[in-house]
């Protein structure tokens, strides 16, 4: 019996330590687990952009040679590197240099901090409940959230800010419950620590300092007051000096960096096309559902409803009592919790927030809301505290949803990232890739590779696709297949290209898709696409395919003539080259389609209007062609292309638009009749029609990076718009890349005008160029109407040539310079009834219609040629010239309808 009763002692004593290290035992499980799943997963495309920024930082730490870290894109000093820049300072410690160990390492260091902050979620949730059970759970649901997991191997600029939230929230309720400058500080340097990593840790920075505020109200007498004061600033000095530290860049100029951080959070510059419920929409115009929908659709099902019931009863217990729950340190903590997830959803709804790629900018919500649904999941345990069977049960089924999830987690590997729930739609085929983005991070890419050098043992594989760390990526696979590969940019042919399939792109649409063996078929659905580029490297069925499809479209007209050319067949572009030769498949064809719905709405399109889809080429004998799947909606006008290099360098560039023909004829005539008539900075400005032109020769992506201002000054101001009269002008602004093409290093853009008469157009990029004035009148118009004049003879012929005729006088000269146009231009008209005059011009006896040249023409081909409408009353006779400000009349001439023309040196200047 005593024996019985040792051993008995002794499991309790071992079932005491299992449950006190529980936390440990759990993580350091999955830490074995991670540590053999880690090379599993590919290179994220931020991986080699975040290393980068840290070497540039590294760089102006150890001689800084600027004010500011210098980095590829402007944007990028603003990244916080307290994550990166230790990574690579072991890196170098530890000597490593091929990127397959560096990759390794990198992902599980991530890994390693996503698990350090799921042991202080533990951690916290044991403080809350005092329940061993629960902060078991609230660990589980931490670690066990697909998406999450995934991308805490190869997400190194989310899940930082992640894990590093959960321990601040920890240090946040330890602070608050011993109240001493130890804790205060430790809590400033991770809130620090926090903010660096992402300028959203401010909201936590800011919640502390409220907390303070109200401890103060509530404190009883002047010297608590001082002690919950002096706490606040220890906090406020070790957060901002831990900030300051990690931030190299705020080294010179503090306040400057933080002001651009902030710019850079509600107004971010990178703006891409988010497929998002079947639709392509620019991501700073993305619905305020959006970040809260991506949460909903991709979270188990068990932690939504057991969250549902945690923040309902929270709200239950504080909303009766609000005062009692803000004097409780352990109540507010609630609050703070609810808070911490409602909070940045909604601030991110009501500001429009450039959000995109899901709601991986808002994974660190996820954080309070497991614990608001632990919590949740306590309360019904603690309703059914006399029921024994119904409380068990309760557990149970938290159990079963957290080990179905686990199930799905493993039947995903390594692509838990790409999860959803029932939510939406997972099993007819292709709706999730139509619906939603998918591995926009490119991981899957890693298997593609694998893919390709399955199907040539042996081989050498020459591969391209759309990602920037292609090499990267290949370099995480062993070393004999490494030495396989070769890359088309570094001049290779590609045999086959890994892009992700987008929607619209299905079968038979697409008959090179031939990698659709990773993805699990619960989801019935094909995330990367591999594709022979060669008919030899086809299978029958794709070579019969293309050769179908090249049948199906030669039979019609295309509708561009170039380098290659384009032809329509259905909803498809098809892009043809009868003699190919070896190389000219090389690289990506794409086509950049503007919808007709934004050219009809009138309003000024952004620079991501234009939706870029692309393929790359294939061979069929000494064919190249290239099949490109458009868009269900009408378009407006497309650009074909063909883009080589790993920088995408345009080969070759042609338009053609649907609804105002001849933009890429309007390109070409620009080119090559340059009248020589710019704005000073390389930009030329024109007048056509009812739209205005931007036109420039030897352009680059900076010169049209930066948003055009357009402000259009009336004759008339009642033309505005009620609420722009007070201003004077209407105030138009758009990226060149919304309204515009790029050709053979040329560039152009049209914007229609408003109806109304023009007195003035101001537009520019703003610290670039700018133009005030009338622009001219395109070459192409001029010239129409100097064909126009072929074979009439001139009214008067002398410095001017003029012609009156059909309510109009025309000036021209065959010979013109800048010169010959600069000095004002007087026109005086007499009318048979002087009755037909304005009231105040009535004494003069003649309507006076001074002018600049620009106003109605312009040069060309070295001419130049302006059309000034005439009044539409009697004309009995015209006085018309020039006139030179200090000089007077510089050339003057009278007209009559019946009369020939006399010449005059005598005489005032414009009247």
């Amino acid at each position: 019996m005593l024996n019985r009763m040792l051993h008995t002692d002794q499991g309790q004593a071992m079932a005491n330590l299992l449950a006190a290290r529980s936390g440990l035992l759990v993580c350091g499980l999955f830490l074995l687990a991670g540590l053999g799943l880690a090379g599993d997963y590919g290179v994220g495309v931020d991986e080699v952009v975040q290393r980068n920024t840290a070497r540039a930082n590294l760089r102006y730490i150890l001689g800084p040679a600027e004010r500011v870290v210098t980095t590829p894109f402007a944007h990028e000093r603003f990244y916080g590197v307290a994550f990166e820049l230790p990574l690579l300072l072991v890196e170098g410690a530890l000597g490593l240099e091929d990127y397959y160990y560096i990759h390794r390492f990198r992902l599980t260091a991530t890994h390693l901090l996503f698990l350090a902050g799921g042991f202080f979620c533990y951690l916290l949730a044991w403080r809350l409940f005092n329940n061993r059970m629960i902060a078991l759970f609230a660990l589980l649901l931490f670690l066990l959230h697909p998406r999450i997991y995934a991308h805490s191997f190869f997400n190194a600029k989310d899940l930082p800010f992640l894990s590093i939230f959960v321990v601040a929230l920890y240090l946040t309720e330890r602070a608050f419950r011993k109240d001493t400058a130890g804790a205060f500080l430790l809590l400033g340097v991770a809130v620090g620590l926090l903010t660096n990593l992402r300028i959203m840790g401010i909201t936590l920075f800011a919640a502390v300092i409220g907390m303070r505020i109200l401890d103060v109200a509530l404190a009883q007498g002047g010297g608590e007051r001082k002690g919950i004061l002096t706490m606040g600033g220890l906090f406020v000095a070790a957060a901002g000096l831990t900030w300051y530290a990690l931030s190299p860049n705020a080294w010179g100029d503090p306040l400057a960096q933080l002001t651009g951080i902030l710019s850079l959070t509600t107004d971010h510059p990178t703006v891409i096309s988010a497929l998002f419920q079947g639709e392509w929409i620019r991501s700073d115009e993305l619905p305020a559902h959006y970040g809260m929908t991506w949460l909903g659709i991709t979270t188990p099902p068990a932690v939504l409803l057991l969250g549902a019931v945690g923040i309902a009863v929270a709200a239950l217990r504080s909303l009766p009592r609000p005062r009692a729950v803000l004097a409780n340190t352990r109540l507010r903590f609630w609050l703070l919790l609810a808070g911490c997830f409602g909070l940045p959803l909604v601030g991110v709804a009501l500001t429009g927030s450039n959000i995109y790629n899901g709601w991986r900018q808002l994974y660190f919500v996820y954080v309070p809301f497991a614990l608001l649904a632990v919590g949740g999941l306590y309360w019904v345990a603690s309703a059914l505290s006399g029921l024994r069977w119904q409380r068990a049960g309760g557990y149970g089924l938290a159990g079963l949803g957290v080990g179905l999830t686990l199930l799905q987690m493993a039947q995903l590997h390594p692509w838990q990232h790409l999860y959803f729930n029932f939510l939406v739609d997972r099993t007819t085929p292709n709706q999730l890739r139509t619906q939603y983005e998918l591995d926009y991070w490119r991981v899957t890419f890693r298997e593609g590779l694998e893919y390709a050098l399955a199907r040539q043992p042996g081989e050498p594989v020459t591969v391209t696709g759309d990602t920037v760390n292609l090499k990267e990526m290949a370099a995480t696979l062993g070393n004999a297949d490494r030495r396989r590969l070769r890359f088309a940019a570094a001049g290779y042919e590609p045999d086959y290209a890994l892009s992700l399939l987008t929607a619209g792109f299905e079968q038979p649409m697409r008959p090179d898709v031939a990698f659709n063996s990773v993805y699990p078929l619960l989801y019935n659905n094909t995330a990367l696409s591999l594709r022979a580029l060669d008919s030899s490297r086809m299978n029958a069925d794709g070579v019969a395919g293309y050769e179908g499809l090249y049948r199906a479209a030669v039979v019609g007209e295309p509708i561009i003539r170039g380098e290659y050319a384009v032809y329509l067949t259905g909803r498809m572009a098809v892009l043809v080259k009868e003699d190919c030769r070896t190389g000219e498949r090389a690289g990506r064809f794409g086509v950049k389609v503007y919808p007709e719905a934004a050219a009809q709405a009138g309003r000024i399109p952004g620079r991501d209007d234009y939706r870029y889809l692309s393929n790359v080429g294939a061979r069929l004998g000494e064919k190249c062609l290239a099949v490109i799947r458009l868009p269900d909606y009408p378009i407006a006008h497309l650009v074909a292309g063909w883009y080589v290099g790993a920088a995408n360098g345009i080969a070759w560039e042609e338009a053609h638009s649907f609804t105002k023909p001849g933009l890429g004829e309007m390109m070409a005539e620009l080119g090559a009749n340059r009248p020589g008539i710019t704005t000073g900075t390389g930009f030329e400005v024109y007048r056509q029609g009812g739209e205005l032109i931007y036109y420039r020769e030897g352009c680059r992506r900076r010169d049209t990076g930066a948003r055009i201002f357009l402000h259009i000054v009336p004759e008339d101001v009642e033309d505005l718009p009620l609420e722009r009269r007070e201003f004077g002008f209407e105030n138009w602004e758009f990226y060149f890349s919304g309204q515009g093409i790029h050709l053979d290093g040329q560039c152009l853009a049209t914007v229609g005008l408003p109806d109304y008469a023009i007195a003035e157009v101001r537009t520019g990029q703003e610290g670039y160029w700018e133009f005030r004035g009338l622009p001219p009148m395109a070459p192409g118009v001029l010239r129409e109407w100097a064909a126009a004049l072929a074979g009439v003879a001139a009214d008067y012929r002398g410095e001017f040539d003029l012609y009156w005729r059909d309510g109009e006088l025309i000036y021209r000269r065959e010979n013109c310079t800048a010169a010959d146009t600069d000095a004002g231009f007087f026109l005086h008209i007499t009318p048979e009834d002087g009755a037909d005059l304005p009231a105040e011009r009535r004494e003069y006896g003649f309507e006076s219609r001074d002018f600049e040249f620009n106003r109605w023409g312009g040069r060309f081909d070295g001419g130049c040629l302006a059309a000034v409408p005439l009044p539409d009353y009697g004309i009995a006779g015209i006085r018309t010239g020039q006139y030179a400000a200090g000089m007077g009349e510089v050339w003057s001439v009278e007209l009559g309808p019946a009369a020939a023309a006399s010449r005059h040196s005598d005489g005032g200047g414009g009247g």
